[in-house]
């Protein structure tokens, strides 16, 4: 085949967490790569955003995801060391549910048990604290006094929108081109099997392989592409950031005092929050969020406004009994979406008689932590040189979750 200046090795479609990652590391490792995202990354509209993302190396989803937190956590480092940004906080991670009763995250019952003896297989540092000793260690808890606490002091939180920007940046510094501003229109295999088009608002372009990163725009693509039943795997689902203001307790809630968490705090899948302390050291604020999965949405429908019924609502019914140091006051609130599979699982396959069409979809609302070794993950693949990494378990047919 004669390669032309419009032939590249790889086209990775979206350039959010995964496809900035997956970018990046293609071209590490020499490959002749394309990014095309229909915005300009880092932004607000899709799901890669918010100023922080929680990070912990036991992994309660389970042990597949437990090798690529590892390796992120070392990318990071090192595309701090590249770029001059500041991209991983290690503040420790608190997760905490009463002790005696089940406590349900991500639809997988007994979370905090999961993420215990996931730490215990991979010998992750953690500690195990009741509740005196949560209240003698972070007495910003409110707590009821039966609540059993896992202390993991590598967990922390990642800067999506500077993570996203020092990967895009390292990426074309490695010879990488992106354009922005530029709508996918289709990926189309051609007829010798060896070459991916794909047709933009602009122009078109070919590969040798295609990685389709598009989160929340993934089930358009998919429809898009005439492929009904894979477009059904994958749900859109609004979420709301809320930033409180912290006021006096403000050094209490700084990074230093204060970790990322996970509380579980009642039966129901619902019955919970997650939090951190503030990304700017010199504005302290906490900010908490919960997941929905009533109402799906799109892109285009999403509600970006948050309104304040709804910081009232989050406020009452999480923070205020529970922080009482924190009024009502949100600094900021915002909305952002999660792409999520019936399992709550990731899908990283390739589209049934397109072996060179890889939909990568790092999803279901726990999918940054992952996402830079994820995305070294893709690139070996698609570069076809081997992988450290199993991504059998997200293949899009796999077993069922056992009950």
């Amino acid at each position: 085949m004669t390669h032309t200046d419009s032939h590249y090795d790889a086209i990775v479609v979206g350039l959010g967490a995964l496809g900035a990652a997956t970018l990046y590391q293609l071209a590490q490792r020499g490959a002749r790569v394309l990014g095309i995202d229909q915005h300009t990354p880092p932004h607000d509209l899709g799901s890669s955003h918010g100023e922080s993302r929680i990070t912990r190396l036991a992994v309660g989803e389970g042990d597949a995801f437990v090798p690529l937190v590892q390796r992120s956590h070392r990318i990071w480092r090192e595309l701090e060391a590249r770029t001059g940004r500041q991209l991983f906080s290690q503040t420790g991670g608190l997760i905490l549910a009463p002790r005696d009763r089940i406590a349900a995250h991500h639809g997988k019952p007994d979370f905090l048990r999961r993420t215990i003896e996931c730490a215990e297989r991979f010998g992750i540092a953690h500690a195990l604290l009741d509740a005196p000793a949560i209240r003698a260690r972070f007495p910003q808890f409110a707590l009821q006094g039966d609540e059993l606490g896992y202390f993991e002091p590598e967990a922390g939180f990642v800067r999506p929108e500077e993570a996203i920007a020092a990967q895009l940046e390292a990426a074309v510094a490695s010879g990488a081109v992106v354009r922005n501003g530029e709508r996918v229109l289709a990926v189309e295999p051609l007829g010798n099997g060896d070459t991916v088009a794909v047709q933009t608002e602009a122009g078109r372009f070919t590969a040798d392989q295609v990685v389709v990163a598009a989160g929340p725009w993934l089930p358009a693509f998919l429809g898009r592409q005439a492929r009904a039943d894979w477009q059904a795997d994958f749900g859109v689902y609004r979420q709301v950031m809320y930033w409180f203001d912290t006021g006096a307790a403000a050094a209490d809630f700084a990074p230093g005092r204060f970790p990322i968490f996970i509380w579980m705090f009642g039966d129901a899948q619902e019955d919970y929050m997650y939090g951190f302390p503030g990304a700017d050291a010199a504005r302290p604020v906490l900010k908490v969020a919960t997941e929905q999965y009533a109402q799906t949405t799109t892109p285009e429908t999403l509600e970006r406004a948050v309104s304040t019924a709804e910081i009232e609502a989050m406020y009452r019914s999480r923070v205020e009994g529970r922080f009482p140091q924190i009024g009502g006051h949100a600094v900021k609130a915002r909305a952002c979406m999660y792409t999520v599979t019936p399992d709550r699982n990731f899908v990283v396959d390739a589209l049934d008689g397109a072996p060179n069409v890889l939909i990568a979809s790092a999803c279901s609302g726990h999918g940054f932590k992952h996402s830079a070794g994820l995305g070294e993950a893709i690139a070996e693949r698609v570069l076809g040189r081997g992988t450290r990494y199993d991504l059998g378990a997200f293949a899009r047919q796999r077993p069922a979750p056992a009950a």
